[in-house]
């Protein structure tokens, strides 16, 4: 994804947004990561845990030439296919940030089990990360409790491991839910692991599963593409069909009602459109269609749906305001939604409390506004603020949960080379952990 840098001007192209539970990252032209919203577990990555309400340039990352970008709740990823490294940081509980423990990082660092490796595809969920690595191979790390690792077992990982079920196939995508994973094979094939008490694992039953196994057909059609919801599955077919099932207590399937669904449900409402993306919140859905058109539903307490009002929502609705433009991506976070248009603008809508719509505030908004700061028609991030990693940088945070406190400057890292710039172990070089100062 990544292209050319900044222009003559200044200005910068957003490429792709992804978004977490309260914060929202957008990769730039030239590889250039910016992020937004909460920071109390570093999720941001700019060496600190200040909420920031525009988008600021995360700075040790600006020669990195990552390629993309994935948030999970409240940690994030970032991996360059040129360097052949991944990256995370934000909160490690679970060993969610595959560093081998479970320390927060409010930096990124390299994942040393990854490196070197070509990342197809990185998922986040809640507490746990999948990638796809090589020819479809695929590696999963963090919180396992109900086996959303896919391992066979319920321990957690601190470090990317081997998903053997998979041996002999060739994964296409990988999704992350809350406690429960989804995947699409080379053959179409649809696979589901983990958590599955509503059915978002799609074989017809309300029990978990320690490893892969394949879903039930949808509609006798090939899968192309997969997202999870916290407790929902979405899955879209060679055709264009769009078929949702699990956790509906919200309308988030898309079927007029709020009834579990345990195997794929084709989503009729949208029967005669083309879906060629789809996302899914903590409890809403987003399908973008071939004419570029925008539809959400589910739960709207924030307005995340864009319907312009705070009702639930159980069949797919136009998003408001976007008439004007034509949707090309879109991202959603747990009570959030963003997505760029051909145009090159980007607009944001949902909760804001933590400033995760980047517009210089706190304000909750049910129907798109444009994000002026990296919209073309607006700013086209020009003169974005860059992090600067403070040696000497207090840390306060609600939680009393053990944190990597940024004492020194993050590990450097031959970006024009292709090996870290430490020797041996490189997990030597992060910061030791520190117990955070409650606030009361």
């Amino acid at each position: 994804m990544m292209d050319g840098g900044p222009k003559a001007d200044g200005s910068m192209e957003v490429l792709w947004l992804s978004a977490g539970a309260s914060h929202t990252v957008a990769l730039l032209s030239g590889g250039v990561v910016a992020s937004w919203g909460r920071a109390e577990d570093g999720q941001l990555g700019h060496g600190d845990a200040e909420e920031q309400t525009l988008p600021v340039i995360i700075g040790t990352l600006k020669d990195a030439e990552i390629t993309a970008i994935n948030c999970g709740a409240d940690h994030t990823t970032a991996w360059t296919e040129n360097k052949k490294m991944v990256y995370s940081w934000g909160w490690g509980d679970f060993g969610r940030l595959g560093h081998g423990n479970s320390s927060d990082l409010f930096v990124p660092h390299p994942i040393k089990a990854l490196y070197g490796l070509r990342i197809r595809q990185i998922a986040c969920g809640d507490c746990h990360c999948l990638a796809i690595v090589n020819d479809g191979e695929v590696r999963s790390w963090g919180r396992n409790q109900n086996g959303q690792l896919g391992l066979g077992h319920t321990e957690d990982r601190l470090v990317p491991q081997a998903v053997e079920a998979f041996q002999g196939k060739k994964v296409l995508m990988v999704a992350a839910g809350a406690e429960h994973t989804a995947a699409v094979t080379e053959d179409g094939k649809v696979y589901g692991w983990g958590w599955g008490r509503y059915g978002n694992l799609g074989l017809g039953d309300r029990n978990d599963r320690l490893v892969p196994e394949q879903a039930m057909s949808i509609g006798h059609e090939q899968a192309t593409m997969v997202a999870c919801g916290w407790r929902h599955t979405i899955v879209v077919a060679k055709s264009g069909a769009m078929y949702t099932f699990g956790w509906s207590k919200y309308g988030q399937l898309g079927h007029g009602n709020e009834e579990d669904q345990l195997v794929p449900h084709r989503v009729e409402a949208l029967q005669e459109h083309t879906i060629r993306q789809i996302a899914g919140g903590w409890r809403h859905t987003v399908a973008l269609d071939s004419d570029g058109r925008l539809y959400a539903w589910g739960w709207n307490k924030f307005g995340q749906v864009g319907a312009g009002d705070n009702v639930d929502h159980n069949l797919p609705a136009l998003v408001k305001g976007m008439e004007h433009e034509r949707v090309m991506s879109v991202a959603c976070g747990w009570r959030h939604t963003a997505c760029i248009t051909e145009a090159g603008n980007v607009y944001t809508w949902g909760r804001g409390t933590s400033g995760q719509l980047g517009h210089g505030d706190n304000v909750d908004r049910s129907v798109p506004k444009r994000l002026e700061a990296l919209s073309k028609d607006g700013q086209a991030a020009r003169g974005l603020a860059f992090s600067k990693f403070n040696a000497d940088a207090a840390l306060a945070t609600p939680a009393e949960r053990y944190a990597i406190v940024p004492e020194r400057p993050p590990v450097a890292f031959n970006h024009g080379g292709d090996t870290p710039a430490c020797q041996g172990d490189c997990a030597a070089d992060v910061p030791v952990a520190a117990k955070r100062p409650k606030i009361h």
